[in-house]
């Protein structure tokens, strides 16, 4: 049985919003991007730099991000922010866009590739990636319609399985790596070279998906603390990972190599390093860290549209905003999500569709930043919780940062902008519809 006065739990401490981070962020991305940054950057010793400048831009995003989630610690992150900021309508359109195509999209396209990966893993036939991608997610959301801690311990436990892999790769290339790749080039064998700034956008997105933490501030003790300790913290080892993945395979192949070998470089580095058997390993370490990427986002997604729902800015905004009553977990939420995802899955290319939302969702984390200052002028030029380090300039370079994600998204990806706008849009007259409907129908005030 639901019911809608069922308040979320904090319960989750330093090390499940921690693994959160850490596990969200870290899905594939680190071990496949290396290729491709090298051949944009040209050289590795600036492919390197391009990783570094990315986490530098992420970890100004989130100090920044920190000092607005310690004053605002309620379920929905974003949303919740865009709110109270700048009024119910902006933070309806944030909502809006991520319920309903970035969450699904995003949950999607990663099963799909998961589904790919052990699909080729057993030596299975490509009609077997959908059902696995949609058993995995289907899964997945059962153990977050637990009480919190379960879906909590699986992101703690996935984490530490996925850092053996790049502690692997790591102390490989530490010790026993042969080949120095550092100060050389592609162009000999790559004569047009591509541009450093899209390397860093390229970095920027593998570092996407801490802002998830956030969905689950009326989950957290102590959020006004441990919210920006576990973000600052998550982003800060993060940066320390994919540096040490990334000096690990370019002091154990060439750059010729990494060129030559495109994605397929870090499974040829582990097959090489670490035999048959011990590549087979780091590839269900890869798998592993993919599912737990999956289980952060099926975690965090569905206090959206809790939250969302909570404030009658959802259809059925009752039934969703209802809470299991012995789990406390949105379980109608979680539901929802998982249809969706399940029916894009079936019917739509989910990279391309999470990709029509990247110029939307960067244009809201700037918004977002911009609130930094919005908020210590309402509170007299003081911050009212956590102080960013280095105000004003690092809420500015976060602010940059995320201008150049959206600018070139509408240089490389005019049209996806635009779609993304024409989603946006559709939510217009779901908005006044709603404030309608439910004009005489209190909100749920959920923290």
């Amino acid at each position: 049985m639901q019911e809608s006065h069922v308040e979320l739990k904090r319960s989750l401490g330093l090390w499940s919003a921690l693994a959160i981070v850490i596990g969200t962020v870290i899905g594939s991305g680190i071990f496949f991007k290396q290729a491709s940054v090298l051949q944009m950057t040209g050289s590795t010793n600036l492919a390197m730099l391009a990783w570094l400048l990315g986490g530098l831009i992420t970890l100004a995003d989130g100090l920044t991000l920190s000092e607005i989630g310690s004053q605002i610690p309620h379920t929905g992150g974003l949303y919740q922010y865009m709110t109270h900021i700048y009024g119910e309508f902006w933070g309806f359109m944030s909502g809006w866009m991520q319920v309903i195509v970035y969450a699904p999209a995003i949950v999607g396209s990663i099963a799909g590739y998961l589904g790919l990966l052990v699909t080729n893993f057993f030596g299975l036939g490509a009609v077997w990636k959908a059902p696995i991608a949609i058993g995995t997610i289907i899964l997945i959301a059962m153990l977050n319609m637990l009480e919190n801690r379960y879906g909590a311990a699986f992101a703690i436990v996935t984490t530490i399985c996925k850092l053996l892999p790049i502690a692997a790769i790591v102390i490989f290339g530490l010790f026993f790596g042969r080949e120095t790749g550092f100060g050389e080039t592609v162009t000999s064998i790559h004569q047009s070279v591509g541009n450093f700034g899209v390397a860093v956008l390229g970095t920027i997105f593998a570092y996407d998906g801490w802002i998830l933490v956030t969905n689950l501030g009326g989950e957290i003790k102590r959020p006004e603390k441990l919210l920006p300790l576990a973000i600052i913290l998550g982003i800060t080892i993060v940066i320390v990972l994919y540096l040490g993945v990334t000096f690990g395979i370019f002091r154990s192949l060439s750059a010729a190599k990494i060129n030559e070998l495109g994605q397929n470089a870090t499974a040829y580095f582990a097959l090489n390093a670490f035999g048959a058997f011990g590549g087979r390993l780091v590839n269900i370490g890869i798998m592993i860290s993919i599912i737990g990427a999956l289980n952060g986002k099926m975690m965090s997604f569905p206090r959206i549209y809790y939250a969302m729902a909570a404030k009658r800015h959802l259809p059925f905004a009752k039934q969703i905003s209802s809470l299991n009553r012995h789990t406390q977990t949105p379980v109608v939420a979680t539901t929802i999500l998982l249809a969706l995802t399940s029916l894009m899955i079936l019917t739509v290319d989910t990279d391309r569709l999470s990709e029509l939302c990247i110029f939307a969702m960067y244009s809201f984390y700037i918004a977002a930043f911009v609130g930094v200052f919005i908020l210590r002028r309402r509170n007299g030029g003081k911050p009212a919780g956590f102080s960013t380090p280095g105000y004003p300039v690092v809420p500015i370079i976060a602010i940059i940062g995320t201008s150049f994600v959206v600018i070139s998204e509408l240089f490389f990806d005019f049209v996806g902008a635009a779609t993304s706008l024409v989603i946006i849009g559709l939510g217009i007259p779901l908005y006044y519809w709603l404030k309608r409907h439910y004009k005489n129908d209190d909100s749920i005030d959920v923290m």
